[in-house]
């Protein structure tokens, strides 16, 4: 399998970012991220897809949707959209209906910062998915990064801490996340979990200063999703495409936060008597499973079945656990960075049946 690492949900200036999308390209091939997916607001936006290139550097745009209903007060139910190649912002007012046309154009779907905290330090609400009574979407975004820096904001002040030291912001998806995306796997759906930058290159001010929040280069320095793909990106923007959206529907993902240490290499496998399996698979119980988890450093790590931890281990750098027991097995593992604990590898379960 080839490694690659993709970032998505970003903003240009077609909705509310500040950028353009040869702006976002040049902020990934600075900082060698292989794919990005832009989903600006009610919009989908055709022409800038493709590859864009840099020397010998070349990163895959992708072009999606965050789709949401702008009629409604307060704002609810995000939901992002790729690989419809279509508008379907008209179905926003009803999210399974739009959930339905989504499948039926062979799309993705992932309900975009499902618990989002309104911070009135910024004037800004929140924007939580509160329809959960819904089927048919493909995942859910575990950790998006202007929530995460929106729920750090308690006053003004951290406002400004963290406008101008932004490594120290993320921490870890929000608990509650993860409890729902636990609860809705334990209800026997394969529910890929992904990262979201929300990046939106803001530019905000407060008396005399005046700062960019988070600029894209930032977000692609901090929280990716890490594809698995059978082959190398060949560098056809269609076939290429391909493949990443297939990664993206499997599951062959883990979401890694690159600044306490690089987490490409990561694996997390299944082994039973007859066959094998990586994040996103199912593997058959019967017989025994091995299941192995390696690290590219020394990590403190979460064995978790249908959302409790079964096991855990301390500095360590391979994990295996045997089971025989059908469930949902999925790793988080943690490192010390600034002073603080933090998300470091999450995992996308393997489906022990």
């Amino acid at each position: 399998m080839k490694e690659i690492i993709a970032n998505l949900h970003m903003h240009t200036r077609y909705s509310d970012g500040t950028g353009s999308h040869a702006d976002i390209a040049k902020a990934a091939l600075k900082a060698n991220i292989d794919a990005v997916i832009v989903t600006d607001h009610n919009v989908f936006v055709q022409g800038p897809e493709g590859y864009y290139k840099e020397g010998n550097k070349r990163v895959l745009m992708l072009i999606g949707e965050e789709i949401h209903d702008q009629d409604r007060e307060p704002q609810k139910n995000h939901l992002l959209v790729f690989g419809a190649d279509q508008e379907l912002s008209q179905h926003a007012a009803d999210p399974q209906s739009l959930l339905n046309a989504i499948n039926k154009a062979e799309g993705l779907s992932f309900i975009a910062h499902p618990f989002d905290p309104p911070q009135a330090a910024i004037n800004e609400a929140d924007y939580n998915w509160v329809s959960w009574d819904i089927h048919g979407f493909t995942g859910i975004e575990i950790w998006n990064g202007l929530s995460e820096f929106k729920g750090r904001i308690k006053t003004k002040l951290h406002a400004i801490f963290f406008a101008y030291l932004p490594k120290f912001t993320a921490i870890a998806p929000q608990e509650e996340t993860l409890k729902k995306w636990d609860e809705t796997l334990s209800e026997g759906k394969q529910i890929v979990a992904v990262a979201g930058s929300d990046a939106h290159a803001m530019h905000a001010s407060m008396g005399p200063l005046k700062r960019t929040l988070f600029p894209y280069e930032i977000h692609f320095a901090q929280i990716n999703n890490h594809l698995l793909l059978p082959e190398e990106l060949s560098g056809d923007p269609i076939l290429d495409r391909r493949m990443i959206l297939n990664a993206f529907r499997a599951g062959h993902i883990f979401v890694g936060n690159d600044l306490p240490a690089p987490t490409s290499g990561f694996r997390f496998t299944a082994k039973g008597r007859l066959d094998s399996a990586i994040m996103g698979d199912e593997i058959v119980a019967k017989g025994g499973v091995t299941l192995q988890a390696h690290f590219p450093s020394l990590a403190e790590v979460r064995l978790l079945k249908d959302g409790e931890v079964i096991k855990e281990w301390k500095k360590q750098q391979v994990c295996t656990h045997i089971t025989s027991e059908p469930g949902v097995y999925r790793v988080e593992a943690y490192r010390r960075y600034l002073g603080r604990r933090r998300g470091w590898i999450f995992s996308n379960p393997i489906y022990v049946r």
